[in-house]
């Protein structure tokens, strides 16, 4: 495993990301193909031995669950110290002005379900799920300010926004001498690259890591184009995302995966790592060899030729996700 600083803070994060969206109760919200309790505890603890010790979660992910998996699973496979734990804010937990939302009520409030359900006093890294446009950027960025005063979250990040978003809440932190965002978890992969026009420019002005959400595109970047999977057949949201002609590009990653013998996760994870920007891409893993395979992008430097034939077919979209 690698490690890196996230941006320009002093915080050590691993180089892949887990991503753990996959691991709660089914049953629950809207994630039918996540994984249970036992079988989750599989993925966590390999994640320690690989290394990987960064966990992404959120509040909104099965209604709360996946973050009481991962709230147990950290003191079952590891230590609360030897864990970098982020989690997020934005989404419906319930119905009322605090259930969902960047409202400092909604802010305030949230955070403490987050902290009980993780079952920590402090989550490392505290990102907004979304924009609020309903609520004034002021009143969040003082909230989330006094989060890290209070203890709870020593960083706090964003994700899925423009970018002029991003640079207008930033504004208001420096104005207000509250706590800046040291990071952008954005939807980032050889089939979105939107990102690199306008939100890497930034956060490289600014000292800002990217935190990539779907670098393998929900899973279509790791296996042919024609091939279905559980949660690709049910996933709605995952269905808008992308388009007939990314076959195209999907095909030139297998190409190049086959003839270098890995896995095309592999190939299309180590372009999103050759981007300066990027910290930590977020991975789920829900097979025995989804982490190895991430873990091995590590190692895999593509050429010239190669990341040309990967790029080609790729035409400008709207951004998505947000």
């Amino acid at each position: 495993m690698e490690y890196t600083r996230l941006g320009s803070t002093g915080l050590t994060v691993s180089r892949i990301a887990l991503g753990c969206m996959s691991y709660a109760d089914g049953s629950r919200g809207n994630h039918p193909w996540a994984l249970d309790e036992e079988t989750s505890g599989a993925f966590f603890r390999q994640a320690v031995e690989l290394g990987v010790t960064f966990w992404d979660t959120a509040n909104v992910y099965s209604a709360g669950t996946s973050e009481e998996f991962v709230g147990r699973a950290l003191r079952r496979y590891s230590r609360r110290e030897d864990i970098v734990l982020a989690t997020k804010v934005h989404g419906r937990m319930h119905d009322g002005p605090g259930g969902s939302g960047l409202s400092r009520k909604a802010i305030l409030e949230q955070v403490d379900a987050s902290l009980s359900r993780l079952g920590t006093d402090y989550v490392d890294l505290y990102q907004i799920h979304r924009f609020d446009p309903e609520v004034p950027v002021e009143e969040t960025m003082e909230a989330l300010h006094d989060v890290v005063r209070a203890g709870k979250a020593r960083y706090i990040g964003a994700s899925s926004m423009w970018a002029w978003q991003l640079a207008t809440m930033q504004h208001a932190a420096d104005l207000g001498g509250w706590t800046r965002f040291v990071s952008m978890q954005d939807q980032y992969s050889l089939l979105m690259r939107e990102e690199e026009q306008e939100m890497f420019p930034l956060l490289a002005h600014q000292g800002l890591g990217s935190l990539p959400w779907s670098p393998l595109a929900r899973g279509r970047l790791a296996r042919p184009w024609g091939e279905q999977t559980e949660r690709s057949g049910t996933d709605d949201f995952g269905k808008r995302l992308y388009r007939d002609s990314d076959a195209e590009i999907v095909g030139a990653v297998e190409r190049v995966a086959r003839e270098r013998g890995v896995a095309m996760s592999t190939v299309a994870l180590a372009w999103v790592l050759r981007n300066p920007v990027v910290d930590a891409p977020i991975v789920g893993a829900t097979k025995e060899h989804h982490l190895p395979d991430a873990v091995a992008a590590l190692d895999l430097d593509l050429t010239d030729d190669e990341v040309g034939a990967l790029e080609a077919a790729y035409t400008p979209r709207r951004p998505s996700g947000f």
